[in-house]
């Protein structure tokens, strides 16, 4: 497997220096100052690759080549925004790019309440509390029938902690819940995010899987000609938010989108935390199940509660089977090579970290810290290189 990382570019707070000395040998970038929808120039591309390779990255993996709210809705003419996606992965492909990741949730990325919840032997993680969410759409952005989506349970502990909650409780909520928004990509107050909203109205989860598959017979075959793989991401979190369907979120989800066109280009970003968070998914069983389809993959674990709340734990901690995990993508990886791929050995990242020692200091983007994502790095590197060792003896 190859030892990936991802960085934000300019909007990083963590040099390219720092990352090489983590061990980490493949960095997983975009370009995040450019508005969605909007064709990524060949030589802007061009520029990042000759100084990713300048520090002695490889790059390989684009996260993300963001897909227009437009197209998500289904609204308009897409011709443009169609023709623009296929000539940025055209510039991408002519630029050595092998994988790009995206992700079809609407309006909102990655979804947390806490950015620093504490951890118990100290540092701090990203967390989604069900109660925070919850009184966030019912009492901030006043959503018509927002309670129908939370349990008695949860309805009560979201109206207990909005009543105590004073003003800069509340703007921590919204900062938190905006945080997952990459690049310069807006951000909204509850007033704002009500408005946005709007254009959402009647997309339900039968449209919004049209729409999806719609994009991929616009960029599959294109892709198919270029060279390239695409790598849904899961739906973070895998459940309904503000209204709005998730359709990435299961495994019955992942086979009707490869199912949707039928390519190897039409493929998964396996994250494990993603998945992860739902508790019916059993995250090594859909990693064999969709091996084959699986063309990147983040590697986080998270700890989940009855009522729908979660917390990343360390990468070997939480609900997931790190190892057993990490042995399916080896399996799958083995089974490349028999076959005499080249492109046998996956790109993996250590997803989000825990916030350790001094990266409370360092102001990095919320869920990406050095020293926290630097040790995830050394224990799934030690997972592999265990399992890698055991695979040998039996051969």
């Amino acid at each position: 497997m190859i030892e990936g990382w991802r960085w934000y570019g300019g909007y990083d707070r963590i040099s390219l220096s720092e990352i090489a000395q983590t061990g980490a040998v493949s960095i997983v970038t975009a370009q995040h100052e450019i508005p969605y929808g909007q064709i990524w120039p060949r030589e802007t591309i061009e520029n990042t690759r000759t100084r990713l390779h300048a520090a002695g990255f490889d790059w390989t993996v684009v996260e993300s080549l963001p897909v227009h709210e437009a197209i998500k809705r289904g609204e308009g003419d897409l011709s443009e925004l169609f023709a623009n996606y296929r000539q940025s992965m055209a510039n991408l492909a002519a630029e050595g790019i092998k994988v790009i990741c995206y992700n079809f949730m609407p309006l909102l990325d990655w979804t947390r309440t806490d950015l620093a919840a504490p951890v118990a032997r100290g540092g701090t993680c990203l967390r989604f509390s069900a109660a925070r969410m919850a009184a966030f759409e019912i009492y901030m952005v006043k959503r018509p029938k927002a309670e129908d989506d939370y349990c008695e349970q949860v309805l009560v502990e979201a109206k207990r902690w909005f009543n105590a909650a004073k003003q800069p409780d509340l703007d921590r909520l919204t900062q938190a819940i905006m945080a997952g928004l990459p690049g310069a990509y807006d951000r909204y107050d509850p007033n704002g995010l009500r408005e946005a909203l709007v254009p959402y109205q009647g997309l339900d989860r039968t449209a919004l899987r049209q729409n999806h598959k719609r994009f991929l017979e616009e960029v599959i075959p294109a892709a198919e000609e270029l060279g390239l793989k695409l790598a849904v991401h899961p739906d973070d979190p895998p459940r309904d938010l503000l209204g709005l369907p998730r359709i990435v979120s299961d495994a019955d989800d992942i086979d009707w989108i490869l199912s949707a066109v039928d390519s190897p280009s039409n493929g998964l970003t396996l994250c494990s935390g993603s998945l992860g968070a739902n508790p019916k998914n059993d995250v090594p069983a859909i990693a064999e199940r969709f091996a084959g389809n699986i063309h990147f993959a983040h590697l986080r674990n998270v700890a989940k509660d009855p009522d729908g709340s979660f917390e990343e734990a360390a990468h070997l901690g939480g609900d997931t089977d790190m190892p057993a995990l990490l042995g399916v993508l080896l399996g799958e990886e083995a089974r490349r090579r028999h076959e005499g791929r080249k492109d046998a050995e996956i790109v993996f990242r250590p997803d989000h970290g825990h916030e350790l020692m001094s990266d409370a200091d360092r102001g990095a983007h919320p869920g990406y810290p050095l020293i926290g994502r630097m040790r995830g790095l050394a224990e799934l590197r030690g997972v592999i290189a265990g399992l890698t060792a055991r695979r040998a003896v039996q051969a």
